[in-house]
């Protein structure tokens, strides 16, 4: 088991993203998972990402508070213990259109041929 604790978790920024704060809670170290990394998004109001799609799908679960995912020009609210995947290759927008911060749990798989 490895056992991490939310002080210790390290920041990262994520490309084309703004007004988030990214810890990451698992993934990329000795002993940590092997087929995916846990980040914890923090997004303040007005803050969001995309639109752009990635090689790898993507799970996201809201925590607390709201996101807005953008698809296809169709808006889905995601509430607290929503949550949704992403697949590979689907353009999407996130926006925090509310004036509370959005706390979001992103599940992603590790990039091809990186593995801690």
């Amino acid at each position: 088991m490895l056992l991490k604790r939310f002080a210790d978790a390290q920041p990262y920024d994520a490309p084309n993203h703004w007004g988030v704060a990214g810890l990451r809670l698992q993934g990329f170290e000795d002993n940590g998972p092997e087929n995916q990394w846990i980040g914890f998004s923090q997004f303040l109001p007005g803050g969001g990402a995309g639109p752009d799609a990635t090689p790898f799908e993507k799970v996201y679960v809201v925590l607390e508070g709201e996101m807005t995912v953008t698809i296809d020009g169709t808006d889905t609210v995601l509430r607290a213990m929503d949550s949704c995947t992403i697949p590979p290759g689907e353009v999407r927008k996130i926006a925090n259109h509310s004036n509370h911060v959005c706390k979001m749990l992103v599940v992603i798989p590790y990039p091809d041929g990186v593995r801690p």
